[in-house]
């Protein structure tokens, strides 16, 4: 079973980037879908990006500004996000699951991280 840790979060203005970065442990990992998802105090949690293999999704709201990307040798899945938005501002996850689908629902992922923090001051 894949676990996974999110780092790379931090506060930061509008406008402005940063990279969070998802490290899994695991012999699979480099076959597994690796998603991004966000969740806002009050919210409920969101698809933000996700990649299966080499193939790549993104949420409407983040086409354009963020890229998701995969180095398979060190078992991380990035997430590169430019242009942020104080409507960014949000606790971001990283979740896993073994098969390629359309279906982005968080409930189709498991083994949660912690999470990272992203804040964007306006």
């Amino acid at each position: 079973q894949v676990q996974l840790v999110e780092s790379g979060g931090g506060l930061v203005q509008g406008g402005g980037s940063l990279r969070l970065s998802c490290v899994g442990a695991g012999r699979t990992f480099s076959r597994n879908t690796i998603g991004w998802f966000r969740q806002a105090p009050g919210k409920e949690r969101e698809f933000v990006a996700a990649i299966c293999w080499s193939s790549t999704t993104y949420a409407d709201s983040v086409k354009g500004r963020f890229t998701i990307s995969r180095d398979n040798a060190k078992n991380t899945v990035y997430l590169q996000m430019n242009s942020l938005k104080p409507s960014d501002t949000a606790v971001y996850y990283c979740g896993v699951r073994t098969y390629c689908s359309g279906n982005y629902a968080p409930n189709t992922f498991g083994s949660w991280g912690q999470g990272t923090q992203v804040t964007v001051s306006s």
